[in-house]
């Protein structure tokens, strides 16, 4: 049969072309298969482990509301299917009348596939899609497919949403809860505990911010869902894991501060014998310190001498504090107090070596010039020129005034440059090449 048109009426339905009978068994064909591809969806939608949980649980702000509009557009859901099946079976019913429709048959059959032949009544839900509240609302069948696909995408995206933030977050935060526990019971053991040392206060918070959050989850998964930019696809983003993520770094400090007490329960004999080994040759520096500047007071005249600190009390009488720590297994008091001693100690030894170098160092200008005198002598002396009369003055004199107590060290140095000026003169001649006036030694 060919495609013929309804005629203008007084009805005020638009001239819309007539169906053939191939046409309509085509378009109740390819609505079949859309009934059966709504209806496996709506099943499935209806049997999914995220919508079944959020009907069981206590909910809680935003997933509290979106589920109530969500479930209001569930119901409006299937009332949208029945009145589709139900005019799909209505027109399905027509056709198999006869096998040869009438004309009649045809127009009734086209308007009831392609015109508003579906009636709704109207609901609050649907006047929030469509505008204001109708008692009725009449669909094409395709706008009622299209309808029913817009509201099955936004349920099945709260649904989906919802299940991966529950299948995601509260099993990871249990996981963090059981190595929770196991970090207490080991910070315990050495000590650790709330109020008596950060790490332990550090515990106590991260187990009610675990708590906290378990339960928030739990209650408002949509609070923790970041939707994808950008995407349409139902369920598209991924859990907010930031909460979790700080808490897991917080415990993860908290491990590192007791396994390094651990660490000191250990090896803290062996740290507190070379604290005491650090902290006697600091001792006996300073006590050569001391003793040098005694020397260099009765040796050396007209010489600034720095002051020499006394012996390192304090920190001797922390040593003691720490090992009377190790004493009684007080290991989170030791493990900081170790640490500052172990920096305090090398400290105390390089100040008290850089004591002595200071204290020796005109001992040393003195052991200079000495050394300086004495090899020009040698020099003088290979040259033949040892009984030189100048030259056993000049030396005589630079000699006493480094071998005599005290000494003083400018009025020497003058002394040894005269003497090297003098050897410098004699040798000239007897050079071949230039000489260096500024000495040797």
């Amino acid at each position: 049969m060919g495609a013929g048109s309804f005629p203008g009426s007084s009805s005020g339905r638009p001239v819309r072309p007539v169906l053939d009978r191939d046409e309509v068994d085509r378009a109740l064909t390819r609505l079949d298969a859309e009934h059966e591809a709504i209806e496996t969806s709506l099943l499935a939608l209806q049997d999914h482990a995220g919508r079944r949980l959020l009907e069981g649980a206590e909910l809680t702000g935003v997933t509290r509301d979106r589920w109530a509009a969500t479930e209001q557009s569930i119901t409006l859901l299937w009332a949208y299917f029945d009145a589709y099946k139900g005019a799909l079976d209505g027109a399905r019913e027509l056709r198999e009348r006869r096998r040869w429709p009438s004309r009649e048959d045809l127009v009734e059959l086209t308007e009831r596939l392609r015109g508003e032949s579906v009636t709704v009544a109207g609901s609050a839900q649907a006047a929030t899609l469509t505008g204001p509240a109708r008692l009725t609302e009449r669909f094409t069948l395709e706008q009622l497919v299209s309808r029913m696909n817009e509201l099955y995408a936004r349920s099945l995206d709260l649904v989906v949403a919802a299940d991966a933030v529950w299948s995601a977050l509260p099993a990871r935060i249990d996981l963090l809860a059981a190595e929770l526990h196991r970090t207490r019971g080991l910070a315990h053991s050495v000590g650790v505990r709330p109020g008596e040392h950060p790490a332990g206060d550090d515990l106590e918070s991260i187990t009610e911010e675990l708590t906290s959050l378990r339960a928030q989850v739990v209650s408002d998964p949509l609070a923790f869902w970041v939707p994808a930019p950008g995407s349409s696809a139902p369920g598209g983003g991924r859990p907010d894991t930031e909460r979790y993520d700080r808490a897991a770094r917080a415990l993860e400090d908290v491990r590192r501060e007791i396994d390094a007490v651990l660490t000191v329960r250990q090896d803290a004999e062996q740290r507190l014998v070379r604290l005491r080994d650090v902290l006697v040759r600091a001792d006996r520096t300073l006590t050569e310190a001391r003793a040098a500047r005694g020397e260099v007071l009765a040796k050396i005249a007209a010489s600034e001498v720095p002051a020499v600190s006394g012996p390192p009390t304090a920190l001797q009488e922390r040593l003691v504090a720490a090992a009377e720590y190790r004493r009684h297994s007080q290991w989170h008091r030791l493990s900081p107090l170790l640490e500052s001693l172990e920096r305090e100690a090398e400290d105390e030894l390089l100040r008290a070596r850089e004591s002595l170098t200071a204290v020796t160092a005109p001992l040393a200008v003195r052991a200079e010039l000495r050394g300086r005198l004495d090899a020009y002598k040698a020099k003088v002396a290979r040259h033949g020129m040892a009984e030189d009369p100048l030259l056993i003055e000049r030396y005589d004199a630079a000699r006493r005034m480094l071998w005599s107590a005290p000494c003083d060290l400018r009025v020497a140095e003058e002394a040894v440059l005269r003497y090297q000026r003098a050897a410098a003169e004699v040798l000239v001649p007897r050079q071949p090449g230039p000489v260096d006036q500024r000495g040797e030694s």
